[in-house]
């Protein structure tokens, strides 16, 4: 599980990294204003990119675990860690209900 954190940690940085060129390169591929060979230029320099820097390439994980199913998006945490968390009482707000 650790190798995955890892490897989504480095994606996640890689994706952040490049968030802003890509933002650039795509608005100049699209602009017509700007000449032909500019923007060609740009669609070659986007395409250069590293597949992993894709944002649809992230997978929400457990911040504790590693799971990357049944993720609370709220807290970052699986369904089973946020129970175990929820009742040591380390969630601030959760009580366990009585009745």
């Amino acid at each position: 599980m650790k190798n995955q954190i890892y490897k989504d940690k480095k994606k996640r940085n890689l994706s952040f990294n490049s968030e802003n060129k890509k933002f650039v390169l795509k608005s100049i591929c699209q602009n017509s204003s700007v000449p032909k060979t500019v923007r060609w230029n740009s669609v070659l320099k986007f395409t250069e990119f590293n597949k992993s820097s894709n944002t649809n390439t992230l997978v929400n994980r457990c911040i504790l675990t590693g799971r990357k199913k049944k993720i609370n998006k709220l807290f970052r945490f699986s369904r089973i860690s946020f129970l175990k968390l929820a009742r040591m009482g380390f969630v601030s707000g959760l009580t366990k209900s009585t009745w």
